[in-house]
């Protein structure tokens, strides 16, 4: 692939089959040819995260919206996006590796790494799913909880398919994982709530 140019119809594909079939794609991928293809996927789906996020800032449907902070919305998001994407391709490749060899599966840096380009097809669409956020935040935060289940059972069949962990390690990793997810949006609401109370607050000093 050294010398062919981006092929977005053969990424396309393979993102199709890692969400639909990913039993068939994690079963099949193949492990070796190098670092320029995980990168450019990771790459072209920066892109079409920052494109969304760039979206729904001119939309004024970003969390962001109307804070402080929406200024710095712009552009710009596009670059950071695609580093961003680039960055967490090789930090969750490694990662993933610690993952695999507790699993006791595939322990090379390389084949990890092409794993998590694959994973990485959950990026654009959590990218896609943050307007829900000023939409409804109930309605947001059961969707990205059903997204991160999503992404779990995704992990579950790269580790036991593609880099042939035990299942049973790869089980209990999946289900910590849950857990973590769990604890996570219990967080997320409390800190929610609280944010909502002190918004209040200051909402009826405000009026006295």
């Amino acid at each position: 692939m050294s010398n062919e140019t981006i092929d977005l119809k053969r990424i396309l594909h393979e993102s199709r089959e890692t969400l639909i079939n990913p039993q068939g794609y994690f079963s099949g991928l193949c492990l070796t040819g190098g670092y320029r293809e995980p990168v450019i996927k990771a790459a072209v789906y920066g892109v079409v995260a920052g494109l969304f996020s760039f979206l729904w800032s001119i939309a004024e449907l970003s969390p962001l919206s109307g804070t402080v902070w929406s200024g710095g919305i712009g552009i710009m998001v596009l670059l950071w996006s695609v580093i961003g994407a680039v960055m967490a391709l090789f930090i969750g490749g490694a990662i993933l590796l610690v993952i695999s060899s507790i699993s006791k599966g595939n322990a090379d840096y390389e084949a990890n790494v092409r794993v998590t380009a694959s994973l990485m097809v959950i990026y654009p669409i959590n990218a896609f799913l943050t307007f829900l956020y000023s939409i409804n935040i109930t309605l947001s935060s059961i969707i990205g909880f059903l997204v991160s289940l999503f992404s779990v059972y995704l992990l579950y069949h790269a580790l036991t398919l593609s880099l042939k962990g035990k299942e049973s390690s790869a089980k209990i990793v999946a289900l910590a994982l849950v857990l973590l997810i769990l604890l996570g949006q219990i967080g997320r609401r409390r800190v929610s709530d609280r944010a909502e109370e002190i918004l209040d607050m200051y909402e009826e000093q405000l009026v006295e």
